[in-house]
């Protein structure tokens, strides 16, 4: 699915998602991401199975407000006490599947909300 681009120069925006990959300013990612409104680096959970506090821990280096989970091509919930660290430092965090992630994050960011998306592959 393409999406439209409505934010500045500078942000990172997903333009787009399929299988197995999505489209950050109309540039090809394939894999785990973690994105914010001005990084992107891969994410090293290797999928939802064998998903730990440790990968979430990771997420607070980013200082979002809001981490948005995206689990892949279906939504799927994460124990709380993985994501526990963020909890305790304020930090909420839902669960979606990758591309309502997507959708949400460029939602999220146009409201200038410090937003982080972790991402599992679609």
């Amino acid at each position: 699915m393409k999406m439209h681009q409505s934010l500045g120069q500078g942000k990172n925006l997903f333009t787009g998602y399929g299988a197995g990959h999505v489209l950050i300013n109309a540039q090809r990612h394939d894999g785990n991401l973690i994105v914010s409104s001005d990084q992107l680096a891969a994410w090293s959970a290797p999928d939802f199975a064998s998903l730990a506090a440790e990968h979430f821990e990771t997420l607070l280096a980013y200082r979002p407000e809001v981490v948005l989970f995206g689990s892949g091509a279906s939504q799927r919930f994460v124990h709380p006490r993985l994501y526990a660290a963020l909890t305790q430092a304020g930090i909420g965090v839902e669960c979606m599947d990758t591309q309502a992630a997507c959708r949400t994050f460029n939602i999220l960011l146009a409201e200038d909300r410090r937003v982080v998306a972790a991402l599992l592959a679609i």
